[in-house]
């Protein structure tokens, strides 16, 4: 069993870094948090649900940058090792709308103490809108004209993950249906690939840090992510497990830069803001990105097991 799961990933990972695809992928900067933003394998067995909801600016300063709006619920069925969720996705640039409606499963399949095999697919219902006031062509008699109409699409996102409590390896293929259609309404095909570690010690200060590849038709793209995470030390010695507070740097090819600063609120309850910045030609008309996630976590309830009440 163990060696078919294996060659089921090593044959996966080989297709995603091999496939060619189309043009562009929405982006968000903490997806780090939220991993099931890029990857429906994704899962977060530690708590009953999580709740998700994040704005984007992308370059501000200039005029039609990206605006990405999104919101997620996903809930996770320990008897059944499956996590079910939808999430809601609004990118807006230029004269184009894009919205994405996604229906999330997920199945954990354990392979043995300490390491688990997720599966996820995305059933995506898309909608793309076109402000033809915006649109500014040469010709009124351009072809291009005609395609651009509202439509809506059916899609799918498929991904695999493997995880231990201190390392995640996954892989994911979005808008799959894009690769068999030339439709110029229809999301980019695009392919993730990606690691994280985290550290969980007993000290005050632990570390994370991760990696990713992105590839969209030839052009290909690279994250690099390192965390620090903040306890509280309690009076009589012992360390508070959940963190504090947050500060995280990345770099993303080529010539952008980033910060991530995030706290929890109260145990439930997380905030993220970021910012990055591109040194290439688009800093000549923007003075950055700006982005803050709100995530809310619902406790597992503790079952008692030897209760005499």
């Amino acid at each position: 069993m163990k060696r078919t799961l294996t060659f089921i990933l090593i044959l996966y990972l080989s297709f995603v870094a091999f496939i060619v695809s189309a043009q562009s992928n929405i982006r968000m900067n903490n997806y780090w948090i939220e991993l099931n933003f890029i990857n429906p394998a994704s899962i977060y067995d530690k708590y009953e649900a999580v709740f998700s909801i994040a704005a984007r600016d992308q370059w501000a300063g200039i005029n039609g940058a990206p605006q990405t709006f999104f919101a997620s619920a996903s809930t996770y069925l320990e008897k059944q090792h499956i996590q079910l969720g939808l999430s809601l996705i609004q990118d807006k640039a230029g004269y184009t709308s894009l919205t994405d409606v996604k229906f999330t499963y997920a199945h954990a399949i354990k392979l043995n103490n300490e390491w688990q095999l997720h599966l996820g697919l995305n059933g995506i219902y898309q909608s793309v809108n076109y402000d033809l006031a915006k649109v500014k062509v040469y010709d009124p008699d351009d072809p291009l004209i005609s395609q651009l109409h509202s439509k809506d699409n059916i899609n799918t996102d498929i991904g695999i993950e493997i995880t231990n409590p201190f390392l995640k390896i996954g892989a994911a293929s979005q808008n799959l249906v894009s690769l068999f259609s030339r439709d110029v309404n229809l999301h980019a095909n695009t392919n993730i690939i990606y690691g994280r570690f985290y550290q969980s010690t007993t000290s005050t200060f632990d570390l994370s840090g991760g990696i990713c590849g992105i590839q969209y038709a030839d052009i290909y793209q690279a994250e690099f992510n390192l965390t620090g995470y903040f306890k509280h030390k309690r009076d009589y010695g012992l360390i508070d497990g959940s963190n504090v507070f947050d500060i995280g740097v990345f770099y993303r090819t080529k010539s952008e830069v980033g910060l991530i600063f995030g706290f929890n609120i109260s145990k439930s309850v997380h905030i993220s803001y970021s910012y990055d910045y591109h040194f290439g030609a688009i800093s000549r008309g923007s003075f950055g990105t700006n982005e803050l996630m709100l995530t809310y976590n619902l406790n597992k309830k503790p079952v008692c097991h030897n209760c005499w009440y």
